[in-house]
This record gives structure tokens, C-alpha cells and sequence, in this order.
């Protein structure tokens, strides 16, 4: 049987979202490959099929994060004009992204570290991407005189660590929703570039 078959496919996601559930649980390193395939109800040895360690799981995820993030971010700038809206809506997205992924978020920025090398660099160079898009849109706000920073660069990464620690503490039974805390951000966006 092919690894690209639609039952195959359907194996992968299970085993993908059975490690999402077990390293949220039991973090990357506390968590067993038979953790995770018992998650999938499936043999420990089904997972070796699929996937060659728990780490491959933990970069497909991080991967996967990492580029739904990028187009959420690209998105949100595409949909605007204006430096001050695109800033909103990119804040107010990547908040609600963060929200509603927070269990993945938390387990991508968490378990960085876990990661070989070229896993490593391969989500490092998806990270600077993210970053830069951000730091571009400063930079643009800046140029035009609708933002008042004096340090685009640091703003920018104030901005991404304001929605990146939303999965750190947005529970959905929480007081807000992804939406209202999506707004807000995007209000607090504003006011720390200095928008005018």
C-alpha cells in the first residue's frame, strides 16, 4: 500500500492529531511513541509505518503551525490598504489564530527545542519570514508617518509575542472570546506603534 493512498492519509492524521493531544498532555519529552499511537488507537508499531520518531511528528506539526500562520499573516496584509488597517488586521487575526489553535501554538513554541537541527532550521527560517512580514508592515507605517516608533524592529516583535503567549493562557471557557480578543489586540496595536 502506497504511504499517499486516502487510508493512509487518513492513518497520518489521526497519528498527527493523537500527538498534538499527547505532547499537550504530557509535554514532547514526557511523551512515549506508544502514547501517542495508543491516542490513535493504534499498535505502537503502526506508527513506525507512517512516521520514522516522535520528533518527525513534532516537526510536521511545527511545520504545519508555522506555515497556516504565514497565511494567515499574508492574508490579513492582502486584505487591506492602509498601513493602520493592514496592522489591525493582521493583530486581530494572528490573535484569533493563536486562540483558537492554542493547544497547537502552545505545544509549537514549547517544544522548540526538542527539534534536530535541520527540523530546527527549517522552523527558524519559517519563523524570520513571519517576523520579517511583520517588521515590513512597521517599517511601511513608519515611512508614511502613520506610526511614531522609534524601533520598528523591537515594535515588531512586541507585537508577535503579544498573540504568540495568547496560547499560553486563552482556555476556551475562558472570559473572551477569540474574536473579542482579537479586537482588543488590534486597538492595543495601535496605540504601541503610535498610529495616528
Amino acid at each position: 500500500m502506497s504511504a499517499t493512498t486516502p487510508r493512509a492519509e487518513a492513518t497520518r492524521a489521526r497519528l498527527f492529531e493523537a500527538a498534538i493531544a499527547a505532547f499537550a498532555e504530557k509535554g514532547f519529552h514526557g511523551t512515549t511513541t506508544r502514547d501517542i499511537a495508543a491516542a490513535a488507537g493504534m499498535s505502537p508499531a503502526a506508527l513506525y509505518v507512517h512516521h520514522k520518531s516522535k520528533e518527525e511528528l513534532l516537526h510536521l506539526i511545527s511545520r504545519a503551525g508555522h506555515e497556516q500562520t504565514l497565511a494567515v499573516v499574508r492574508d490579513a496584509i492582502a486584505g487591506a490598504s492602509d498601513p493602520v488597517e493592514r496592522l489591525r488586521a493582521v493583530v486581530r487575526a494572528f490573535a484569533v489564530h493563536h486562540a483558537r489553535g492554542n493547544t497547537q501554538a502552545r505545544i509549537i513554541n514549547d517544544e522548540l527545542s526538542a527539534l534536530g537541527p535541520e527540523h530546527a532550521e527549517e522552523i527558524r527560517l519559517l519563523r524570520r519570514t513571519i517576523s520579517d512580514e511583520l517588521r515590513h508592515l512597521v517599517d511601511t507605517g513608519v515611512a508614511s508617518g502613520q506610526f511614531t516608533v522609534t524601533n520598528p524592529r523591537m515594535t515588531a516583535v512586541a507585537l508577535l509575542s503579544l498573540g504568540i503567549d495568547i496560547a499560553r493562557w486563552y482556555r476556551e471557557e475562558g472570559e473572551w472570546t477569540p474574536d473579542e480578543i482579537g479586537e482588543h489586540y488590534a486597538d492595543l496595536a495601535t496605540r504601541l506603534v503610535g498610529a495616528r
